[in-house]
């Protein structure tokens, strides 16, 4: 009997301890992993490995993060990927642009792992759905 195949989750995050950190994390709760230390690399790997969910920072060097978020939501691989945006600030603006690019969640760091981890399969199947119905 084979294994069901592992998740993948894309972590856009531009500081190096940030991203490893949440790298381990999800790797010890049963996701496989591809990182991207910025926007461009993000777009560049969603569209060769089609992610199953992407934790994306809005804090990026090259290109902001929700605009991240509108290519992967113009992109037909990654149309239907949830995107889980990260953010240091907790803003009614940033909410809001954030909904309008497609974001399926907005979570103001620090985040709670723990909760995140236990969020991260509901997204991930809502997005299932909408992709098979």
């Amino acid at each position: 009997m084979t294994e069901p195949a592992r998740r993948l989750v894309l972590v856009v995050e531009d500081s190096d301890a940030i991203r490893t950190a949440f790298t381990i994390l999800l790797e010890e709760s049963g996701y496989d992993v591809a990182a991207a230390p910025n926007g461009a690399e993000a777009v560049r790997l969603a569209a060769e490995r089609t992610p199953d969910l992407v934790l994306l920072d809005l804090g990026l060097p090259d290109i902001p993060g929700v605009e991240v978020a509108r290519q992967l939501k113009a992109a037909p691989r990654t149309q239907n990927t949830p995107v889980v945006a990260l953010t240091g600030r907790d803003d009614d603006g940033d909410r809001e642009a954030l909904r309008a690019a497609g974001c399926a969640a907005y979570l103001v760091k620090p985040v709670d792992t723990q909760a995140l981890i236990r969020a991260l399969p509901g997204y991930i199947e809502a997005s299932s759905a909408v992709a098979e119905g």
